[in-house]
């Protein structure tokens, strides 16, 4: 088991920053690759972005890419979401989740098997 706890989240004008902490624990030997996703009310979870434990290795959606940065800090087991520049449209419920190794596609929810509990990120104009 894994457990992800995500502190953290609120509301914040649109142009301005926040930051979002993961913190992991558990059978940590299983986890390979971290993984961002978020929900905003009547949408599917969509995918914002991933990082690797080992190397730090990160990809981005391209809706975030440039304004989000994930980051880790593989002695604290805690990823990070920077997210600057924020818009009305990043308003969501954010998740965190993670995954074994695996044949790669890691922008699919499907490949996580532990989630967080989420945290409400709200972005006004």
């Amino acid at each position: 088991q894994v457990q992800l706890v995500e502190p953290g989240g609120g509301l914040v004008q649109a142009g301005g920053s926040l930051r979002l902490s993961c913190a992991a624990s558990g059978r940590m030997f299983s986890t390979y690759i971290m993984g961002w996703f978020r929900q905003a009310p009547g949408k599917e979870r969509e995918f914002v972005g991933t990082i690797t434990w080992s190397n730090g290795r990160t990809s981005y959606s391209d809706s975030v890419q440039g304004r989000f940065t994930i980051s880790r800090d593989n002695a604290k087991n805690t990823v990070y979401l920077q997210m600057n520049n924020l818009k009305p449209e990043d308003t969501a419920v954010y998740y965190c989740a993670s995954a074994p190794r695996s044949t790669g596609f890691y922008s699919i929810a499907g490949r996580y098997d532990y989630w967080g509990q989420g945290t409400q990120v709200t972005v006004s104009s």
